[in-house]
């Protein structure tokens, strides 16, 4: 059997030699698994920003509740056992390493039959359905990798429930270059008379949803982020209230988080217990208590006081990341940034330079083959910053530990500090910082 080490290299090597699959061939594979995902209910989650978010919200409630329940989502920060969260905690490395080696057997027989070698993001699903079987979960959260309709999450036949979060322009170049089209793509998780809940502030993607819930016959529920009102934002904690437009009742809740978007998924999350609380025995304290003590990294995550972490790499993410930004600081920050090389980074300095936010912007390198680099994020900056005619100072510092040094020693007293961009930079963040719990 391999060793830890040996199966987290074998893993993250995949993408060297496979090839994206159809549906059918991640049903072949979970088939000769014996169908573990057949063995608790799953709640499927979907969206461009917030679906992470979301699914930690409904997580929490369910264990808050009593549940046991297991919780899929992507990309990992710090290590890949974070993928397949047990009861609220990374699964143990001896459950991680013998669930692979189950799905590396399975995997073997069917490429000495001459089929296709999964592709990565199959591989892990299926070891988080075998983790979870294993761990006898009641419940499994899953969060969809990209897209929904063509994602391997989505031979999932029979969930329970399916949640599509805020939709927006991403990956444009697989999921299409219109918001209806992406809603198109996300609702591709919808099935027959399986309720779901959805972020209904752009009409367009609500249109998609509502349509494709009408033709299978879903109870839908759309979720208004007018709704949603803010009571109490410290920069560490938010009281919310929500008003569901059902019954015309209005609840309140508190949630340690001071990103105002968070009320927003929150909201959402909500909406889905509340679809499943007579059914599944989940009490309103239940809700209270999960709400209050949820935790997700890389989210507006205070790591120290006054530096934040955020993984806000798309344009509507980046709104929201400044949105945040200018709730929590009280004058010009410090930006320490970098981005993948597909992502569009020059609109992100664009939307992150429009107001004068900062007071100086790190611009850094992720490691690896897809990082946009620091020197090509520093020429665009400062491109940026001369034509808004902002005075901002941009630095280049191409290792992400020096640079986040760098950013620290630049710190003024009660200055904020903000990481944000690619979840890649992030996770080297969380590494090199820790986190407050």
């Amino acid at each position: 059997m391999r060793t830890y080490e040996e199966t987290v290299r074998y893993i993250l090597e995949i993408p060297k030699f496979s090839a994206k699959n159809g549906a059918e061939h991640t049903r072949e594979l979970l088939c000769r698994l014996g169908n573990p995902q057949e063995q608790f209910k799953i709640i499927h989650v979907a969206g461009s920003n917030g679906k992470g978010s979301v699914c930690a919200f409904v997580d929490s409630v369910l264990r808050a509740a009593g549940k046991r329940v297991g919780l899929f989502t992507s990309p990992h920060l710090v290590c890949i056992e974070e993928r397949f969260a047990v009861q609220g905690k990374p699964c143990s490395r001896e459950r991680f390493v013998l669930a692979a080696e189950e799905v590396r057997r399975v995997v073997e027989s069917m490429v000495q039959q001459g089929m296709g070698h999964p592709s990565f993001f199959e591989y892990i699903f299926a070891v988080g359905m075998v983790i979870f079987a294993a761990e006898k979960m009641e419940y499994a959260v899953l969060e969809t990798g990209l897209g929904g309709r063509l994602d391997a999450t989505n031979i999932v036949e029979a969930p329970i429930l399916t949640l599509i979060t805020s939709v927006s322009l991403e990956h444009t170049e697989i999921l299409g270059g219109t918001i209806a089209e992406i809603a198109a793509e996300k609702a591709g998780i919808i099935k027959p008379g399986v309720p779901v809940v959805y972020d209904a502030s752009l009409p367009e993607a609500s249109k998609v949803i509502e349509e494709r819930a009408y033709r299978q016959m879903c109870p839908n529920y759309p979720v208004f982020p007018d709704k949603v009102k803010i009571l109490l934002n410290t920069g560490k904690k938010i009281a919310f209230s929500y008003e569901s437009g059902y019954d015309g009742t209005v609840t309140k809740f508190e949630i340690p988080f001071g990103a105002p978007y968070q009320a927003e998924n929150a909201a959402i999350a909500l909406q889905a217990i509340r679809c499943l609380a007579q059914g599944e025995g989940i009490p309103e304290e239940a809700v209270r208590l999960g709400f209050a003590q949820v935790s997700w990294k890389g989210r507006m995550q205070e790591v120290s006081p006054g530096v934040y972490f955020d993984g806000a790499h798309n344009p509507d993410g980046i709104g929201k990341f400044l949105e945040s930004v200018r709730k929590i600081a009280d004058g010009p920050g410090i930006l320490l940034f970098s981005m993948v090389k597909e992502k569009d980074y020059v609109h992100a300095a664009r939307q992150l330079l429009c107001r004068g936010d900062w007071e100086e912007i790190i611009v850094t390198s992720v490691p690896g083959d897809r990082g946009a680099g620091s020197s090509r994020l520093a020429e665009v900056f400062e491109h940026e910053a001369q034509g808004n005619g902002q005075a901002v100072k941009i630095t280049e510092i191409e290792e992400i530990g020096e640079a986040y040094a760098y950013a620290l020693a630049a710190r003024k007293p009660g200055q904020a500090l903000f990481g944000a961009g690619s979840l890649y930079l992030i996770g080297e963040l969380e590494r090199i910082a820790g986190g407050m719990e």
